[in-house]
């Protein structure tokens, strides 16, 4: 019996030894030191010993069998290294390789010169006021002077979805909203950015669907010298500190007096080009003082607070700005345009 135990330790040492994963290793523990293993019935037949034999026969099968386990433990420990080290290797990134390019989205020029001229009038000490796009006819028309039947109305020809909701067809109801909810009647000083719709043809130049931003200032002793300094600072802002503006007499129903805006042609600078028609200069907005009756209608006291106006579309910004010919570019979600911007 104690050839026996000396025989299988030398033949579990080399089995140890020679295993060249875990997988042979374990197979190799589970053969000589498994419950059914060859020194395991070695130590069940130790029974059969006299008393004598038992207790030498049974210190050397201890002894072969801690051999045999601490030299798989240590076999273990190392292939467990080399797995460690082989995935290690596996594994290893090559930082002097170049990265791989990841595409990034580009910002629509519409939202960019949006978003310029919201931060240029923050700026300015202006909030941001929004509101519905489906509007009532009352905020839409009537409370900015343009009572049923009025004849401008026909200049923004409307979706109506019943007899009194529509989609806005500016962005004024906004104004008209805001005045009304001021319950202290004080001063108001917003502007109101958003999509507004109009039964139109589309075409290079018009579209049914489109964005304003119009402003508002109510205080006391508002001028039309404060209308036009805002004015000045907006366009040298958007075309450069070179551009000029001047201001044409027009008609609005919620501003009186009205005066439709122009900007000196950057292309030639005043000197006239197909650009502005031989004129020297682009029209780029609307503006006014707010009519006394809408102050009223919203319960501001006209006798004591004035206030300006204007409203301008971002579209026809972004296009002077940016040359670009044809309104219709900005909805066709066309990547190829949108990307040109990309260093803009």
């Amino acid at each position: 019996m104690e050839e026996r135990l000396k025989e299988l330790e030398t033949l579990a040492l080399q089995q140890v030894s020679e295993a060249q994963d875990l997988k042979q290793l374990n197979e190799v523990r589970v053969a000589y030191l498994g419950k059914k293993g060859p020194i395991t019935e070695i130590l069940r037949g130790m029974g059969q010993l006299s008393a004598e034999e038992r207790p030498k026969m049974g210190a050397l099968a201890n002894v072969v069998r801690e051999a045999i386990a601490g030299k798989i433990e240590e076999k273990q420990a190392e292939l467990e290294k080399a797995a460690v080290a082989a995935k290690l290797a596996s594994e290893t990134i090559d930082v002097t390789l170049p990265g791989r390019p990841t595409p990034t989205g580009s910002q629509h020029p519409l939202t960019k010169v949006v978003e310029e001229i919201e931060d240029l009038f923050l700026g300015m000490g202006y909030t941001i006021a929004e509101g519905p796009e489906v509007e009532k006819d009352y905020y839409n028309f009537e409370a900015l002077n343009l009572p049923k039947d009025h004849p401008a109305r026909d200049m923004q020809d409307s979706f109506y979805i019943t007899d009194e909701i529509l989609l806005r067809t500016h962005t004024s109801p906004v104004q008209a909203r805001t005045m009304e909810k001021n319950e202290a009647k004080g001063p108001i000083k917003i502007i109101c950015p958003g999509k507004v719709y109009r039964r139109d043809d589309d075409d290079a130049t018009h579209s049914h669907q489109f964005t304003q931003i119009e402003g508002l200032v109510i205080d006391e002793n508002i001028s039309m010298s404060d209308l036009k300094g805002t004015l000045e600072v907006f366009a040298k802002k958007m075309f450069g500190d070179e551009r000029e503006i001047r201001l044409r007499p027009s008609f609005f129903p919620f501003t009186e007096p009205s005066v439709e805006v122009d900007v000196s042609c950057a292309k030639c600078g005043g000197k006239g080009c197909n650009v502005c028609k031989q004129t020297g200069w682009i029209e780029i907005l609307g503006a006014g003082m707010v009519h006394p009756r809408v102050l009223e209608m919203a319960g501001y006291d006209s006798k004591k607070y004035q206030g300006f106006a204007f409203g301008m579309g971002p579209e026809r910004i972004a296009m002077l700005r940016y040359g670009i010919d044809d309104i219709r570019h900005f909805y066709t979600n066309d990547q190829r345009f949108v990307k040109q911007f990309n260093r803009v």
